[in-house]
């Protein structure tokens, strides 16, 4: 221990400030690492750290679209309502490869990245009263501060204070950053910057979990999972025995599927133009595979009798006319829910024109880029087609996630013993009782994780991802 600057400063020369627990070699058997043996050795590890400077490895992103370097960085103690948490694993998602590279939208760096995670406590902030150290949770990227309008409601998980805010790069208490690296602060990324041994984040962003919960497991919750299992369950509701297209087969789509299956879809419609995808996607309920370069019927032959006079702009569109109608063929007239999760607008207009008229539901998942449009016809609306719009899986973070992770962990215990705690995730759907709903509900992460990497490898999950290659690289912390 050091001073600097008149602060203490807690460091390991450079050595990983994980306790020896955590150094065993990576074993499924080794993973349950929030038991209460193990709480015990993170707590007697932290205590000489609370409120003091800790430096730690990091990997962070000095250029766009460069390989991440693992740096020692400095993380300053929480402030007021703020939790520092020592990340044990996190993976790698879409949305960090996508500001990493800097494609569309501003860009910050240097940055750290990282989102899905799940983690111990060290330390807290003035204010906090819900954890403290020693807990075991899950930083998310958006949040719930429990006291706006939205987070009153029960129809809303759009938290006015500490919703998704991609452009803000530092701390909401003093607009200042957390981390420093060679003497230069590096911007945090949606509040979380997980890629880092030591992070700080908001207490409304950070949710506390199950103590049991195996953590290498249940990071992925965090993100795209739980926001493609809650559009198919919370927001698209299909009943059972009715037909499912989801549009996009990474691993939010699968969860979408998952979701589905889950709901008693009795048809899945997974549509990608991976055509390898669809093997995989049978282990999440997808029933048949749609791949838009094997269809190319000319548009017209379709659309004539209800777009005669119009005029359509955009290659775009002319695609999603054509692909929403192969599936509208496929299904007597159109599918009763879809649900999107590419991001890509024609996929979004296919999504939406491929469900029945009368009683079809669309429901958009995928980020597009800022500049993008959503076109259609009004007469699409008129014929009684709704679309919505879902923001991860319309779950409450802290109220939600730990009932999620609950019933992973209980997932070979009695069901009964859940009965009212996923009540608030399955009210409105149709036909299907909540007991029915709990016994159905087998929630497989291990399907989602198809790459482990350790944190010193941590370029190789970028490589795995821009390769299309795997669902999810879990990134083992320390090692």
């Amino acid at each position: 221990m050091m001073k600097q600057n008149g602060i203490l400063v807690h460091s390991t020369g450079g050595r990983s400030t994980l306790p020896p627990f955590f150094h065993h070699k990576y074993h499924p058997q080794h993973l349950h690492y929030s038991t209460k043996r193990s709480l015990r050795v993170v707590k007697a590890a932290m205590s000489n750290t609370a409120g003091q400077v800790i430096k730690c490895k990091a990997a962070v992103s000095w250029e766009a679209g460069k390989p991440l370097v693992i740096e020692e960085v400095e993380v300053a103690p929480p402030q007021a309502n703020e939790v520092r948490i020592k990340i044990l694993f996190t993976s790698l998602c879409h949305t960090d490869v996508y500001f990493w590279e800097a494609k569309g939208q501003k860009p910050a760096f240097p940055r750290i990245f990282g989102h899905e995670a799940a983690g111990v406590v060290e330390s807290v902030g003035e204010g906090v009263t819900d954890l403290k150290p020693g807990d075991t949770v899950l930083p998310v990227f958006t949040g719930e501060c429990k006291e706006c309008r939205h987070c009153k409601s029960e129809e809303s998980n759009m938290c006015d204070l500490l919703r998704i805010n991609t452009d803000r790069t530092v701390m909401l208490s003093d607009g200042k950053s957390r981390f420093i690296a060679k003497g230069k602060p590096i911007y945090h990324f949606l509040g979380t910057s997980t890629f880092s041994e030591y992070t700080v984040a908001h207490v409304g962003s950070v949710a506390k979990i199950d103590p049991a919960a195996p953590l290498d497991k249940v990071c992925v919750l965090s993100c795209g999972i739980s926001t493609g299992l809650g559009a198919a369950i919370n927001v698209a509701k299909p009943k059972k025995g009715s037909s499912v297209a989801v549009f996009g087969l990474g691993a939010v789509g699968l969860a979408a599927a998952e979701g589905a299956r889950i709901s008693g879809a009795s048809r899945i419609i997974g549509v990608d133009l991976n055509a390898s995808r669809f093997e995989q996607a049978k282990k999440f309920g997808v029933t048949e595979f749609v791949n838009p370069k094997d269809h190319d019927k000319p548009v017209q032959e379709y659309m004539r009798p209800i777009w005669e006079g119009i005029e359509i702009v955009g290659q775009s569109l002319l695609c999603s006319f054509k692909y929403s109608m192969v599936i509208a063929e496929m299904t007597d007239g159109g599918v009763d829910r879809s649900i999107e999760c590419t991001g890509s607008i024609a996929a979004m207009i296919s999504a939406f024109e491929c469900v029945h008229d009368g009683w079809g539901v669309a429901v958009l998942v995928g980020v597009p880029n800022r500049d993008d449009s959503f076109k259609t016809h009004p007469i699409n609306l008129l014929n009684e087609r709704t679309l919505k719009g879902t923001f991860f899986g319309n779950f409450k973070p802290r109220t939600d996630l730990p009932r999620l992770v609950e019933k992973y962990v209980n997932k070979d215990r009695s069901h009964g013993l859940l009965e009212g705690a996923l009540q608030t995730i399955y009210l409105g759907v149709d036909d299907l009782t909540v007991g029915l709903m709990l016994q159905e509900l087998d929630l497989q992460l291990e399907k989602f994780i198809t790459h482990e990497v350790s944190f010193s490898d941590i370029n190789k999950a970028f490589d795995y991802m821009l390769k299309g290659e795997g669902l999810r690289c879990i990134i083992r912390m320390g090692a």
